[in-house]
């Protein structure tokens, strides 16, 4: 169930596998649909979503019902509203499921928890923070100046396992 979650976890850090399964507490495991929502637009966030299996994203939608793709997280990956989690916001995005997945429900008091127990996983945890930042400030810079073409190599580079996993007006959408 949070096998992968593990394997993620101790790659990063020096946890034993008691100390994992004491701080597994804090964490939940759950199967969702495809189409389904893990947030909304107006909620906050309260969780960092680790895909076990499946395939999410992050979108907005403008005032005329138009979607625009923030991020995709295939397997292994970690997607959240920092913003919202953060400064206990409400959510400016959606979260939800392309694919019938199965995701761990992260919570602030495990992200906290680990990081008291093991300095390793904290510096992990901060070079993730900043290389979140980096994509982001990557992907505002090629939405505004790249071409096309610059924008989809940049995404085939990003996500090289999800050109025939994902229709073709998604990949639009998240290219702009």
């Amino acid at each position: 169930m949070l096998q992968n979650f593990k394997s993620y976890i101790t790659a990063h850090s020096k946890i034993s596998e008691a100390q994992f399964d004491k701080l597994a507490q804090n964490l939940k495991y759950r199967k969702v649909k495809k189409g389904e929502f893990l947030l909304r637009e107006g909620e906050i966030c309260i969780y960092s979503f680790f895909v076990s299996h499946g395939l999410l994203r992050s979108y907005t939608i403008n005032e005329l019902g138009k979607e625009h793709i923030i991020q995709f997280a295939p397997e292994d990956w970690i997607i959240t509203d920092r913003s919202s989690a953060f400064f206990n916001q409400s959510s400016e995005l959606y979260i939800d499921a392309i694919e019938d997945s199965e995701i761990v429900f992260v919570s602030t008091e495990f992200i906290k928890e680990i990081s008291d127990l093991d300095q390793e996983f904290t510096s992990f945890n901060n070079r993730a923070l900043h290389s979140h930042i980096l994509h982001l400030q990557k992907r505002v810079n090629l939405l505004l100046g790249a071409t096309a073409e610059q924008r989809y190599l940049d995404f085939i580079k990003l996500y090289p396992s999800l050109t025939l996993r994902l229709p073709q007006w998604m990949i639009a959408s998240y290219l702009g």
